[in-house]
């Protein structure tokens, strides 16, 4: 079976779902909370008593007018998805001053002002790691996601990228005052939830987490998915420990991340086989959300949707929702032991290293890799017998995929990029890497 993408894929599906439990690593992963009816979508219930759908809306991507990454956005498609996603249980939206070109607030504040307040969740973040993160400074960006957002409350605060190290914490959130600002917030009710996302260091986050007994967090995100769960790479650090850490203080948390990139949704074809064969009717990318969705401690699972079949198929996930059985646990873990022996590029097209001053579209080139890695497109040795159609293959698709003038050969090493990207890719060698390649293949070398 050929490894479409899943568009196609949910294109030609009717879908299905049914009902199981797991364990794991000695934590009871079964989901607590019982759907509400056939058809619903399932709730979890947070600190406050919030009932969160466990489909959180992801608003860092959107659709655009021309269909590429950094176009303008289409408003009407957007307030279509969200106004869709509203009507079938979705209630929490997470956005951040940084997202979408620093636009993702003030268009998520027109979308969902159009609907009763009590109707959804507003999640937004302090990002004040990109620039100035002075008190006032910091303050200014807080003030300016109500007026972006529409709202006089914002539900789910996070201190946004904490990890990087202690001292980057202690300067972002400690020393300028701004934490003790933040919790007058929350004792005012203009915060209802306080918390933080994580990228970095298991030195950084069980730092933060220490503080729960001074600052009593209501919540915490992790990126989360079958690969990070036991085999995080870089500077992350395994969800199995981060997921425990917090549930054990009964610290509920929104997951990001849960395909990893996309690459869990766009696996190599000898996994999705594997899972195709498994459960037929079900998208590839519903393995993957199935199983963020499964511990009991996840309160609502992220997904940027920009088509309307993804959100339609994680609306299915979600509703009846069935948590992976022991048995698929196992299946995954040793898919994701596989995964790890790919020789991918590591990232998750957050976007945190962007803009390049010099022009490189640094997740298009390493998109574009991926994707001839995962579908063995890789025209490695001229011996080979469809050497030239492959070689063909990869420089067309690299030219089309990223401008002449935004690729690798642009980067000039400076390194700006490197200390932005949460999976510690060491951008600048990649870029070197990925341009010799492409350099050999013009000039028919051999490798």
């Amino acid at each position: 079976m050929s490894n479409i993408n899943r568009r196609d894929f949910l294109k030609g599906l009717s879908l299905a779902t049914a009902g199981a439990a797991m364990t794991a690593g000695g934590i009871d992963l079964r989901a607590q909370d019982a759907p509400q009816s056939a058809g619903k979508m399932e709730y979890r219930t947070s600190r406050t008593g919030d009932r969160v759908s466990l489909l959180g809306y992801g608003c860092m991507r959107m659709p655009t007018v021309d269909g590429t990454r950094n176009g303008a956005v289409d408003m009407d498609a957007q307030m279509r998805l969200i106004d869709y996603a509203i009507e079938h249980g979705v209630n929490y939206f997470d956005t951040a001053p940084v997202y979408t070109g620093g636009k993702s607030e003030g268009i998520m504040g027109q979308c969902l002002s159009r609907h009763p307040r009590d109707k959804y969740f507003i999640a937004t973040k302090m990002s004040n790691a990109w620039g100035d993160f002075s008190f006032a400074a910091s303050k200014k960006m807080y003030l300016n996601s109500f007026k972006e957002l529409k709202t006089d409350y914002i539900d789910y605060y996070l201190l946004h990228a904490v990890g990087a190290s202690i001292e980057s914490f202690n300067q972002r959130f400690l020393e300028n005052g701004l934490l003790e600002f933040l919790l007058k917030e929350r004792e005012a009710g203009r915060i209802r939830n306080l918390g933080w996302s994580f990228h970095g260091t298991k030195e950084c986050f069980d730092y933060v987490v220490s503080l729960h007994e001074k600052y009593n967090w209501d919540f915490a995100q992790i990126q989360h998915n079958y690969l990070d769960w036991n085999h995080a790479s870089g500077r992350n650090v395994n969800s199995s420990y981060l997921y425990g850490e917090l549930a054990g203080r009964d610290i509920p948390m929104t997951v990001m991340e849960p395909l990893r990139g996309g690459a869990l949704a766009n696996v190599p074809e000898k996994v999705s086989k594997k899972l195709l064969e498994r459960r037929p009717t079900d998208s590839i990318a519903r393995w993957a959300f199935r199983f963020a969705g499964s511990q009991p401690k996840i309160l609502s699972v992220l997904s940027g949707m920009t088509y309307m079949e993804h959100l339609q198929d994680n609306i299915a996930t979600y509703s009846n929702f069935e948590p992976c059985s022991e048995q698929e646990l196992e299946l995954l873990e040793r898919i994701a032991r596989e995964m790890v022996e790919f020789p991918l590029i590591e990232c998750t097209g957050c976007n945190y290293c962007m803009p390049c001053k010099y022009g490189v579209d640094i997740p298009g080139e390493f998109a574009h890799y991926n994707k001839c890695v995962k579908e063995d497109l890789m025209p490695l040795s001229s011996g080979d017998k469809e050497y030239r159609k492959l070689r063909r293959a990869f420089l067309v698709g690299y030219d089309r995929s990223v401008p002449a003038l935004a690729q690798a050969s642009r980067c000039i090493s400076c390194g700006e990029c490197t200390s932005h990207c949460p999976q510690d890719i060491k951008i600048p060698a990649q870029m070197r890497r990925i341009d010799n390649f492409v350099e050999n293949l013009k000039q028919g070398r051999e490798f």
